[in-house]
């Protein structure tokens, strides 16, 4: 088939805000970049996120420890529609990202421009690239379809990579990014990352129509908030998520408190603002649990649903994760949506592998399954209440007491190991140091870096707990007659 002379699709400049439009809520966009750190074919094991000020501009920076990209890479990466990370993926380790579109809607939903550093390859291989994103650039020129410059070096020698583009892209750059001179951009990427990664600065950050950042630097100087909205009445109110019925919970507002529920289960250290983000098991962080199934239809195995209590007066209901990486946080159902205080206090987790996460990645596709299974979650919620409060409207006094983690679980620091450890049933939380690593376990079983992570039972295969609340109420009936 001739296809000689046949016009190609053209992408308007403007297709970049538009596409950034579809992360209502600012933390979903600040997610995708996290997500590009973690995912397996970068693999990073450490990443800061940080508020810098390059000159007079005011920037939010992403600095990662991992493989870092080759110019090939880097070109697709602030393309569209390239995605090839599921051949990086292994059994425990799935990519997140599937379109292709991760960076682009998040970075320009953060701010009008970005700029990638990376550091790819070691010894004489290593190459050092730099691209741009940027709509300021792209208005100023005219453009009429997105261009990218990019530039890359040889390190040690800190020779340009021949390309036809390469003098006309480090012009564009050095114009229009917070880094005036070649000097100052192969500075940066020396300094900035040690081995391998990726540093990225976006800067001309949104701002709300009153001329103020949409985020608050200034509330807590080792978090990133989501600045508080006016509202209508008398006082401020904090930004609540449209897709919120009366809850507010802090991780909608807090990005430090959102990181620590991201993952899972998390195996990358985050760093917001240099201060480290105390990342949980989230599993391992409930009271009083129990593990149930559901599955779903046209699937072979069923899913696990962990359900426990949880001390944090707001931050409850369900957390929908997929690929380890969490999509829908604290979705209320069941008695829980009930205008009484049932179901208060209890957090459900599943990981819904089988479902298809939105554009955003901030929830599922609405279709059949998806329904079936947040109904399947709703009854479920209502048997572990019922299980373990019975018919009572509110948890009984001496549960709310007791409302500790029925384990304690703790990270090692070391960034070759992050490994998971059971600590000791008789060491409390406040009795651990702030770094903590293998060699200081008590268990010595689990005691060196070396020796693998101890085998968790709510990842084992388990039959569901045995629900006798039905008997129950129906002996304390024939009782009564």
């Amino acid at each position: 088939l001739n296809i000689t002379g046949i016009k190609q699709s053209l992408l308007s400049p403007a297709y970049l805000h538009t596409n950034s439009t579809s992360h209502v809520w600012a933390f979903s966009a600040i997610a995708e970049l996290i997500d590009n750190a973690y995912d397996p074919d970068v693999n990073a094991t450490q990443l800061g996120i940080d508020v810098e000020d390059i000159g007079e501009t005011k920037c939010l920076t992403f600095l990662d420890n991992g493989a870092g990209v080759s110019p090939h890479t880097l070109h697709r990466m602030l393309s569209f529609g390239f995605c090839d990370k599921d051949k990086f993926s292994i059994m425990r380790h799935k990519s997140v990202g599937q379109y292709g579109n991760g960076f682009k809607s998040g970075s320009m939903r953060l701010g009008k421009d970005a700029l990638v550093l990376s550091k790819h390859g070691s010894g004489k291989d290593c190459i050092v690239s730099v691209g741009m994103l940027s709509q300021t650039y792209l208005e100023a020129v005219g453009a009429e379809t997105i261009l990218v410059p990019s530039v890359s070096w040889t390190l040690n020698t800190e020779e340009m990579i021949e390309t036809p583009d390469r003098k006309s892209s480090l012009d564009c750059i050095t114009q229009f990014s917070v880094f005036r001179s070649e000097r100052a951009i192969l500075d940066i990427l020396k300094t900035k990352i040690k081995d391998t990664g990726t540093y990225i600065v976006i800067y001309n950050l949104r701002k709300n129509p009153a001329g103020d950042y949409e985020f608050d630097f200034t509330k807590d100087s080792s978090d990133i908030c989501i600045a508080e909205d006016e509202s209508t009445m008398e006082n401020r109110s904090l930004f609540v998520r449209q897709d919120r019925i009366n809850t507010n919970p802090t991780t909608d507002y807090s990005l430090r408190d959102y990181c620590a529920i991201l993952f899972l289960r998390p195996k990358m250290q985050i760093f917001l603002r240099e201060k480290k983000v105390k990342t949980r098991l989230i599993k391992k962080s409930l009271s009083k649990t129990l593990v149930d199934s559901y599955k779903p239809q046209g699937m072979d195995r069923a899913q696990k649903i962990v359900f426990g209590f949880t001390p944090e007066t707001d931050n409850y209901g369900i957390m929908m994760y997929y690929r380890n990486r969490l999509i829908r946080s604290y979705v209320r159902v069941g008695y829980q949506t009930k205008p009484n205080n049932m179901g208060t206090g209890v957090v459900g987790i599943i990981e819904c592998d089988y479902l298809t996460p939105t554009h955003n990645k901030q929830d599922f596709d609405n279709n059949k399954q998806y329904r079936s299974t947040l109904f399947a979650l709703a009854q479920k919620l209502n048997d572990y209440w019922n299980e373990k409060c019975g018919d009572l409207d509110h948890a009984p006094d001496e549960l709310v007491r007791e409302i500790v983690p029925d384990q304690l679980w703790v990270q090692c620091e070391n960034p070759r190991c992050l490994k998971w450890r059971k600590v000791p049933a008789h060491i409390a939380a406040e009795d651990l140091p702030e770094k903590w690593f293998c060699k200081d376990n008590k268990d010595l079983m689990y005691a060196s870096c070396d020796i693998p992570m101890e085998v968790d039972e709510l990842e084992q295969d388990q039959e569901p707990y045995i629900k006798t609340f039905k008997k129950r109420y129906k002996h304390a009936l024939l009782n009564v007659v």
